[in-house]
This record gives C-alpha cells, structure tokens and sequence, in this order.
C-alpha cells in the first residue's frame, strides 16, 4: 500500500508464536519453542511453540468434544454461514497485519501477500460459508414402497496438515470447506510458516467460531505432523506438500484407524508450445511470469517447457528477458516482484539443482546464482535453461525454486509422449492457434487442469489436485465437501394401508 514503511512495521511487531487449542493461547505441553527466522535477512522473528504428542492430543481432544457436543455441528448451515463470512471479513480487516506476517515468514514479496494472498484467503471462507446452506442432499429413484434419502453429514475431526509456500491459502482451502460442513479442524502449519495460521485461529475466534473447533498446532513434521496423521481420533487427513511426505500419510493411516487421507502433492507441470502458436511472445512472458511467481515455490509451477523446435529460439529469448523482470529485490519494498526463498536449506537445494543442469549440458540461458548475499536472506536469480533433455534431473523432478527448463520437440506425438512421461500430473498448459490440436492435446495430456492459451487463471469456484503421484481428492469448488462429509442413507419402508 503507498507510504506504509513496511520495515518500521516489521520492526515494531511482536510475535506471539503461543498454539491456540480449546480455544486459548497455551506453551507446548513440553515448554519447548523454536526459532521463527525469517528468508528476508536471516532475522529470528520469535519463539514458536514446538507442538508434539501431548499437544496434539489436547487439541484432538478438543476438537472432538467439541464436535461431539454439538456447538458448532448442530448449528443450522446459515448459522455456520454468518460466522465464515464474519470470518472472511475479519481476513480483510486484518490485511496488512497478515500480509505483513506472511512477508516476514516467508518471504514473498509484500506487495503479492497483499494484493493475492490475503483476498484469497477471505474469498475462500466467504465461498464456503456462502454455499453451505446450498447444497442439497437427494431422493433415490426406489420404488413407492420406500424412500431412501441421501444425506451428508460432516466426518468429525479433521486433520489438516499444510505447506509454508502459500500458509494462509492453503489454510482457506482445507478450513472452509471442512467448518462449512460441520467439522471440527486441527491445523498443523509448516514449522517454516507458522504465524499466520496462528493469527487465523484467533480471528475464527473474533468471528464467533466455537472454541475447540479451530485448533492450531505448530510444530515439526516428524513430530506433531506424525502424531496428527496416526492419531486413532482424527477421522480424515487433508495434506497438501512433498510426495514423499504423502506416503508416510497413507502409511499412518493404515497404521492407526484407516482415517481417509486426501493428498495434494507435487508437479512437474507441463506446459506445451506449438509452431502454430498466433502469440509467442505472450506464450513466452506467461511461462515466466508464471514459473517465477512465489519465487518458483508452487506446486502448479510450469518447470517443464515444451518448446516446437522452430520458436524454440525466440520463445527463450524472450522468457530470458521476460526473467529481468523477477530478479530478487527486498520484499518489504512494496515494488519487489520477487523475494526470498523460504530458508537457507531451500536456497541450497535450488542451487544444486541449478548446478546439476549445468553439469548434465543444459545452458543457463540466463541467472543461475544465488542473490543479494549479503543480506543475510535466501536469494537466488531467476533462471532459464534451454538445451534441457527429459532424461536430465532438472526435467524430472520438482525443484519449487525460480528454475524454468526448455525442452525442444519436433512433433505433436513427441510432446505429449514428453508432457505425460512424469509420475506427477498436477496442471499443464497448451499453446496453440489450431482449435483441434488445442483440444486434441488437452485431452491427451494427463493432469488435473489444462490451461489453453493461458496458464493459471483461476477461482475458487474450480476443483485443483490431480493424476497419479500428485494426489487424490480435489481442493476448492463444491467437490471439496465430498473429502469432509459423510454420505448417508436414510431408507423408509412405506407400507401399504
């Protein structure tokens, strides 16, 4: 926003990095905490309290009598529905103070936490305060001596176990659909992002959310995410990050109680460009423009371009200018684009990502090299790679850093065999002025989502997950009842007089 100094601000905040269980603020049951550091120079922001099994049983427990009693279950849906929407309003209200919570955790530029993450965040709850009391249950087509009524009923507790790329987004995303529907909700946020998670659950509270129905528990995977995932009283796991991590959740289901686990995982997204294609140089400025977004840290990145052999030239070029454009720069100064990746560890794994392409024969077509050094904060530059073969580490697994990749093909069949030889199948995109190849290429490619002649538009009102080893289930839109609700049958025999 103009003239606010985001650096006073920041100095002058203080973090209360408490859990919030039942309602209340409250110490780890062990008493121990862990430093919050911020990317932007290496800043201890404060203590956050370090969840583990004690406290992850306080808060099931809470969540559990408090579905159990009814308090917020019970509640008519246009009940529920006012408090979301007060909820929502509560998010804008609050703006700057989670925008600026989230630069500082993170390190995404300020200007995208304001203008991105906080409205989506609040339109999200709104959407699923405001269409809860819309879905409808149903009547089967039995025959007139019977009537079996179809019901949905939320499953319970939830368990929801959340990324630090985008905290309060993907927060919104398991909370709206699961309290519209009755449940109640234990978060565990990233232990790399943590504060805004923290700062929701009192705002749910401001709203008129039950205590006990929104618990918040941060802590380290292997500790407080374990304990969640295995505990025997959490009747569903939303989890949103690495594959890898995406195992172990189904693994603690089918070690605990079978809870349903609802995956949202990693990308390799691919995005195609056609000879045909009426507009390369929007083609070319989207791919970049898309994959440095965040600072390359999203799941539905495009990492993997497939360039036609003939444009291939200029769509690199391009994109390599377009990428001067995202060099990182303060994000506390309200004109960055791009900021820092989310910690010295992350900063290191894009760096050897970015010297494995060099080493296998890619060309840096531009960037390449850790930024702003001496700042203290984890910077690296915006790069392009041209020359990159499918077989190279770079086009094969998910680097959630700003490394874009081009890869040359020849032929329609040849790009699509490309696009789909991937274990992931999250989102991609097609690029092309023919209007049956277009169609013909979506419907071939296999992912959640096919952008045509765009690439990450969006709303709340469309599902998001995908094929294969990104997951199961969907996020956002109406479908997102079906990953916290119950189907019932009621069946009625009518008798005759």
């Amino acid at each position: 926003m103009a003239g606010v100094n985001w650096h006073e601000r920041a100095a002058a905040l203080r973090i209360d990095g408490r859990m919030l269980v039942d309602g209340q603020r409250r110490e780890a049951a062990s008493g121990q905490g862990f430093d919050c550091i911020s990317p932007i120079a290496g800043r201890v922001l404060g203590t956050v309290a370090r969840g583990a099994q004690a406290d992850i049983d306080a808060a099931v427990a809470s969540a559990r009598t408090a579905f159990d009693d009814g308090r917020w279950a019970s509640q008519a849906p246009a009940a529920r529905k006012r408090v979301l929407q007060r909820f929502a309003e509560g998010v804008l209200a609050a703006k700057e103070e989670l925008a600026l919570l989230e630069t500082l955790d993170m390190g995404k530029p300020i200007q995208w936490s304001l203008a991105v993450d906080v409205p989506s965040t609040a339109r999200c709850l709104a959407w699923y305060g405001e269409a809860v009391d819309k879905v409808y249950g149903e009547i089967a087509p039995t025959a007139g001596t019977a009537l079996a009524l179809i019901t949905r009923e939320p499953m319970g507790v939830i368990g929801a176990i959340v990324p630090w790329n985008y905290p309060m987004i993907m927060a919104a995303w398991k909370l709206g659909p699961a309290l519209a529907a009755g449940n109640s909700v234990v978060l565990k946020p990233s232990e790399k992002s943590p504060l805004t998670a923290l700062r929701l659950a009192e705002l749910a509270l401001e709203a008129g959310l039950p205590p006990g129905v929104f618990n918040v528990v941060p802590g380290f995977g292997q500790e407080a995410g374990e304990a969640l995932a295995l505990h025997m009283d959490v009747d569903a796991i939303g989890f949103t990050g690495s594959t890898r991590t995406g195992r172990r959740m189904l693994e603690y289901a089918g070690r605990s109680n079978l809870k349903r686990v609802y995956n949202e995982l990693g990308g390799k997204s691919a995005y195609l460009v056609f000879e045909d294609c009426g507009e390369l140089e929007r083609a070319a400025r989207t791919a970049a423009d898309s994959m440095f977004f965040n600072q390359g840290q999203s799941c539905n990145a495009p990492s993997r371009v497939l360039v036609h052999e003939s444009v291939a030239d200029d769509f690199v070029a391009i994109a390599s200018a377009q990428a001067a454009g995202w060099q990182p720069a303060d994000p506390l100064d309200a004109a960055t684009t791009m900021g820092a990746v989310v910690d010295d560890t992350q900063l290191r794994t894009v760096l050897g990502y970015i010297a494995a392409g060099s080493a296998e024969g890619a060309r840096c077509a531009t960037g390449g090299r850790q930024a702003r050094a001496a700042s203290g904060g984890s910077y690296v530059e915006a790069t392009v790679f041209d020359g990159v073969a499918p077989a190279m580490k770079i086009a094969r697994e998910e680097i959630f850093g700003p490394v874009l990749s081009v890869i040359r093909f020849k032929t329609e069949e040849e790009a699509v065999r490309l696009a789909n030889a991937s274990p992931y199948g999250l989102q991609a995109s097609v690029w092309s002025d023919h209007i049956h190849r277009a169609h013909r290429v979506a419907r071939a490619l296999r992912a959640g989502t096919v952008h045509v002649n765009q690439y990450d538009e969006d709303d709340i009102t469309v599902p998001f997950g995908g094929y294969r080893q990104s997951g199961n289930g969907r996020d956002k839109s109406l479908h997102a009842f079906d990953k916290v609700s119950e189907l019932k049958t009621t069946w009625l025999r009518i008798n005759n007089p």
